[in-house]
């Protein structure tokens, strides 16, 4: 039996580590966002997240059943939508910062 992964609720705007990440995603434990503009999501994302571009990005659309992870290609992104829904008040945020190459980079796996 796995053990539900820790989300970071010491500290709003905490980071998610590769581990946790993929504990959750075992889980389905968190939403994951991705960021990045739809091009960037469809050339490949880290399964089961969904897209919700920076560039259309308002907090309100977030999810609210879960905790959410943010991600995009290396961190900037993911930090600054982040920085925005804290902004907005949104509590349950986080971010992954090595994002989806980072995600790759770990052995993680690419969906298309």
């Amino acid at each position: 039996m796995t053990s539900t992964p820790r989300f970071p609720h010491h500290a709003p705007g905490g980071t998610v580590s590769h581990d946790d990440l993929v504990a959750a995603l075992e889980a389905g434990a968190w939403d994951v966002i991705d960021v990045r503009e739809p091009h960037e999501f469809a050339a490949g994302r880290i399964p089961g997240s969904r897209n919700l571009p920076l560039s259309r990005f308002h907090p309100s659309a977030l999810p609210t059943e879960k905790p959410v992870v943010l991600v995009c290609h290396a961190g900037g992104r993911s930090m600054a939508a982040m920085r925005a829904a804290l902004g907005a008040g949104v509590a349950h945020v986080a971010h992954y910062p090595p994002g989806a190459s980072g995600w790759r980079l770990r052995g993680g796996k690419l969906e298309f």
